[in-house]
């Protein structure tokens, strides 16, 4: 049997023991696919302002124009790290004894600032107690030079992932899904990224509308090719509130059934060489905001037939 080489096998190795990812939402972050300077609505499967009242009052409450230099709540979203990282990485050594962490800034766009305030909230976290480096979520057109420069110094002495996402390699997908840009700027920035030796997990995503079997291995295949050192695969789910909501309803877009998904999973798996790392395997909501698939509510349920699907595959997750 083999085992997949996932991230926790990669920081065992590296580090001699377990590292934790500790999730990271700054208020104030938004993304140039939904402040309308690429295109406005966001992804059709992100849920956003446009579609949530509650989001949206939060959003004027800590609202930050991105492209500024002032940032008058910087001083909040430092708390919000300080804050946020404190009580779950104490939550995390109690449950598990970790000791070491990673602070990663997931909601939004985490590059899409001035680059004096990207460096102050990367400090102010780099700053924590048991803090040994970040991963930092993005999208490939919301990062410059100057910002992998200031990553890849920081990399000297730090453990510095940077997350694209890559969703598709066809730009049909990308454009029926109002991604914002094409799968060249994607390859483009991963390549630059790894140029500066920055470690790049991208996201893929199974199920994006009117794809094939090959369409979804073809973009595994190529971002493979991109140089990533990690990888993230999940289903796309519909949850309430979302233009993709709307498709769904209207009957234009049906989910990825789990048996497909989960047999091309096993596949893109058998696919990776064995320097890339396994992030995710798949993903889900666990309330009632979820529509469809229905299969996707059940994490537990999920992995389990996963586990069972690379097994008879000899593979151990």
């Amino acid at each position: 049997m083999k085992k997949v080489y996932t991230i926790g096998r990669y920081f065992r190795k590296k580090f001699g023991e377990d590292v934790y990812k500790v999730p990271l939402s700054i208020q104030g972050f938004t993304c140039p696919n939904i402040d309308g300077t690429v295109a406005k609505g966001g992804c059709t499967f992100c849920l956003n302002e446009s579609f949530s009242p509650n989001l949206d009052k939060a959003s004027k409450k800590f609202h930050l124009n991105p492209r500024s230099v002032e940032n008058p709540l910087l001083q909040n979203q430092l708390m919000q790290v300080k804050m946020q990282y404190g009580a779950t990485s104490r939550q995390l050594a109690g449950k598990y004894g970790v000791r070491k962490f990673l602070a990663y800034f997931q909601s939004f766009t985490n590059t899409y600032a001035p680059i004096e305030t990207l460096k102050a909230l990367y400090e102010e976290a780099l700053a924590q107690p048991g803090c040994i480096g970040l991963s930092i979520g993005t999208r490939s057109d919301s990062v410059t030079e100057e910002i992998l420069d200031y990553l890849a110094e920081l990399s000297r002495k730090y453990e510095i992932w940077i997350e694209y996402g890559i969703q598709s390699v066809y730009d049909e997908t990308l454009e029926s899904i109002n991604r914002g840009h094409d799968s060249a700027n994607v390859k483009e920035w991963i390549e630059k990224s790894k140029a500066r030796d920055l470690n790049v997990c991208g996201h893929v995503i199974f199920g994006l509308p009117q794809e094939t079997d090959e369409m979804m291995l073809d973009t595994v295949r190529e971002s493979i090719g991109w140089g990533i050192d990690s990888i993230k695969i999940h289903p796309l789910y519909v949850v309430k509130n979302t233009a993709l909501a709307i498709d769904y309803i209207k009957g234009r877009f049906e989910p990825i059934e789990e048996d497909r998904y989960i047999r091309l999973l096993v596949e893109s798996i058998k696919m990776l060489p064995p320097t890339i790392s396994v992030q995710r395997v798949t993903a889900g909501i666990e309330d009632d905001s979820l529509l469809a698939p229905k299969w996707c509510q059940s994490k537990h349920t999920q992995m389990r037939h996963i586990r069972t699907a690379l097994k008879e595959a000899g593979y151990l997750y």
